[in-house]
């Protein structure tokens, strides 16, 4: 069997075992557009722009999707429990050693788990894709405390300003989650690559990005494995009128960092009148996770 064929079975064989493992919790799986008519509002991923059907002089502009995020939630708001997706996804400016313009994405939606449920199906999930590695989980707070003896929770941006000058990093940014981002690259991720499986929860509210907040904290996690992030995931809002402000608090960032700031879904709005189901979501990085799994 020549190499190429055995690379290709190989990674049918794991892309087959995550599949089997949601339709043995008769999770849905589930197929959205990759086109859709408005851009990414996240401050820090950009949409590919892309213009159709200029051959029949009916040219418009479209976005390919990012994530299938807002997509899925819409099946949420219809309905549709439990589902799951795996996907090709598609950011501008994004190119690197383990970042590209195109990827595939798994992405899941489960109906009355909080984040912590969440967490431990990703831990079984792992297993059933063979990995007997030790898991860890720490909260944001925990980290920072282990790692680095500072309470990120409890400093404002000049106390984070003045940590990050001490180590002769750059502190002129604008907002404490900048800064909170910056501290955790240097100071954190570093002792990450010393875990193989490190699941972090409960982000600071400023980074909250789509994930509930209660009091300082966001309930929100990334899991790791040797340091390389594999995974985001939401206790997600439910409400059409948290996504409006979300989205806007976002796009007002994109425009002060002279970022193409486009305009709102409204159409997702609309579709979100009674809001989503309680739920949590996560999206997780499909060949980062086989390539670390398979080492």
């Amino acid at each position: 069997m020549s190499k190429v064929k055995k690379n290709l079975r190989e990674y049918q064989d794991f892309t087959r075992t995550i599949r089997d493992f949601f339709y043995s919790r008769q999770v849905i799986e589930v197929v959205t557009p990759s086109l859709l008519e408005a851009p990414s509002t996240d401050v820090y991923i950009d949409s590919i722009e892309v213009l159709v059907n200029q051959a029949l002089a009916k040219s418009s502009k479209l976005y390919l999707h990012t994530s299938p995020e807002l997509e899925m939630k819409r099946l949420l708001s219809k309905g549709s429990g439990d589902i799951f997706q795996i996907c090709q996804v598609f950011r501008d400016n994004e190119h690197g050693r383990i970042n590209s313009n195109e990827f595939t994405m798994l992405e899941f939606y489960r109906i009355e788990f909080n984040i912590h449920q969440l967490m431990d199906e990703i831990i079984e999930l792992l297993a059933a894709l063979g990995s007997s590695a030790p898991t860890k989980k720490l909260s944001y707070a925990q980290v920072f405390f282990e790692y680095s003896d500072i309470d990120i929770l409890n400093s404002d941006i000049h106390d984070l300003k003045e940590i990050t000058n001490s180590l002769g990093l750059n502190s002129d940014y604008e907002w404490i989650e900048d800064i909170q981002m910056l501290l955790f690259v240097h100071l954190i991720e570093p002792k990450l690559k010393e875990i193989p499986i490190c699941l972090i929860y409960d982000f600071p509210k400023q980074q909250a990005a789509l994930a509930e907040i209660h009091g300082p904290i966001a309930h929100r996690f990334e899991m790791y494995m040797n340091g390389t992030e594999i995974a985001n995931g939401y206790q997600e809002i439910q409400s059409a009128n948290d996504y409006r402000d979300r989205f806007n608090t976002e796009l007002n960032k994109r425009k002060a960092l002279s970022k193409p700031f486009e305009f709102l879904d409204h159409g997702f709005l609309e579709d979100l009148e009674e809001g989503i189901p309680k739920c949590s979501g996560v999206a997780i990085g499909i060949e980062r996770l086989y390539s670390l799994l398979s080492l």
